[in-house]
Parts: structure tokens; sequence; C-alpha cells
């Protein structure tokens, strides 16, 4: 008597498109997908006592190891204007003919810091956070916007040292000095966004971080933190190009917004054509556009 096997037929894998109609179905979607832009802004906003908190948390951490603690956050920059006057004020002899050089100098490089700061830290915040992006779930935009509100903080009380160094050096209180509020928001929203953009390429290629150091440096020597650009550009050696690269430069162009608040022998004539317009475009350009390139490539943080 012969048997006969039968082969049971092979199973049925579900296509793509079955299996997306059954999970659509049950209301399930893809985990970590990256959100439409209205709802991620959204939830972002929802997660804004977060962000202000962990500002507030990098700050007071950062010298938390240092003796002097807190006060580092004004020494810094002030030892950095000390060395910069002494190479460029007094070797190079970059002060003649500029007013109230030492107030000059000194607006330059805090708000300068305030820049170059957030966007060096914006570059490692995914890439130095990724213990944190990959336990929670909450938007990586909270990440890079978090941490330049933490140099905006460490700005303000730096602020505080800047307003000695005016008085001392015999710059009055003027109702100007209102005009560094709108020049610090815009400065803020520029920062924001340029770390945001940087922060998704240092996700992507961590060896950024080591190359931004120089291209801040050589940005810094170029946006007038040191030396007038007012002064130079008056002259006629200079190609047009590089007289509009320089005045337009976005760096150079808060620089001089909030010298022009603050000193009151930096006049409106030193200030580029439509400062205003141009800190403003700046702004829109890289908060809005680094926002959207961030959030394009929500989804790939923290993987791999």
């Amino acid at each position: 008597m012969s048997q006969v096997l039968h082969t049971p037929p092979p199973t049925q894998v579900p296509a793509e498109d079955d299996l997306a109609a059954l999970a659509a179905r049950h209301g399930l979607s893809v985990s970590g997908a990256r959100p439409s832009l209205p709802e991620y802004v959204r939830r972002l906003w929802a997660r804004r006592h977060f962000i202000t908190a962990f500002a507030t948390a990098k700050l007071t951490a950062q010298y938390s190891q240092a003796k002097l603690g807190q006060v580092w956050q004004v020494m810094t920059p002030l030892l950095n204007a000390a060395v910069y006057y002494f190479i460029f004020g007094v070797l190079l002899g970059t002060k003649h003919n500029v007013p109230d050089y030492v107030p000059f100098l000194v607006t330059g490089v805090f708000i300068w810091t305030f820049t170059q700061s957030s966007i060096m830290a914006g570059t490692r915040a995914i890439a130095g956070n990724l213990g944190l992006v990959r336990a929670l779930h909450f938007p990586r935009a909270a990440l890079p916007i978090s941490f330049a509100l933490q140099q905006l903080q460490q700005l303000l009380f730096s602020m505080a040292a800047l307003v000695v160094i005016l008085l001392c050096f015999g710059v009055p209180v003027a109702a100007s000095w209102l005009l560094a509020i709108p020049a610090l928001v815009l400065q803020f929203v520029f920062n924001a966004g340029v770390s945001m953009i940087m922060a998704r390429m240092g996700a992507k290629t961590p060896d950024i971080a080591q190359l931004m150091p120089f291209v801040l440096r050589t940005w810094m020597y170029v946006s007038g933190v040191m030396w007038s650009i007012d002064k130079l550009t008056a002259k006629d050696h200079l190609p047009h190009i590089v007289t509009i690269l320089l005045e337009t430069n976005p760096a150079a162009v808060y620089i001089d917004l909030m010298r022009y608040a603050l000193i009151d022998s930096f006049h409106a004539h030193q200030l580029p054509p439509h400062v205003w317009a141009a800190a403003t475009g700046w702004a829109l350009l890289a908060g809005i556009g680094g926002f959207i390139y961030f959030w394009k490539a929500e989804e790939t943080y923290g993987r791999g």
C-alpha cells in the first residue's frame, strides 16, 4: 500500500500594501516616524518648559567643578578681550581712529562669543547626547535650541560686566540701549537656526566638530570683532563684492547693531545699508531654513 505524501502549500507572505492597510486599520503607525511640520512645531512648543530647564541645568553644571564657579561665565570673554586688545589694539594698532576702542572691542567679543558658542554646542547637540536621544521620545530640535538658549543666558550674565565696562569708559546710559533687545532676539533666532543645521550635519558626520573651531576662527577674523569694518571699507582699495560680503556678513551685522545700540560714539553712518532688514533676513533665513532642514532628518537621529 503506497502512501502519498502531500507537501503543504507554501505560506503566503502578505504584500507590503496589505501590511500597511492592516496597520492602518488597527491604528498602528511607524515607530519614530517623522511627524508633519505643523505637528512637529506643536510638539516642540509643548516641550518648551523642558527646553528652558535643560538650558538652565547645562549652564549651571558648566562650571560646577571650577572653584570660581559661575564667575567664569564673565571671566572667559573678558580674558579673550584682554588678549585681543594686546595683540590687535596695541601690537597691530587697530585701536587708532576707533573711538572708545575698549567698549568697541569688548562688545564685539561678547556678541561674537554668543554666536560661536551656540554653533559649537549645536554641532555636538545630537552626537554628544545619544543616550538622551535614544532613551526618550521628544522633538530632537529641542536640543540645539536649548543649547542656543543656554548661550543666550550666559551672554545675559556677561552683559552685566559689559555695562560696567561701558560706564567706566565714559559711555553714558541712553535710550538706544533698548535696541539691544530686538538685536539679541534676531541674533538668537539666527544662532538657533545655524545650530540646527550643524546639529544635523554633526549627527551624520561627528568629525565636523573637530573642523568647526578653524571655520569659526576664520569667520571671527572677517567679522570686525577686533577691527572696524567701516574704516576698512571706506578705502577704495577693496573690490566692491568684498565690501558687500564684509558688510552683510551676519556676525558683523549683529555686532554692529549692538555697538550702535550701546556705544554713543558708534554712529548710524557706520552701519551697513539696510542693517535691520539684513539682520531680520538672516534670522528668518537661518531660523526657518535651519528648522526645516533639521526636521527633515528627524527619524534618523540616534540610529545606526
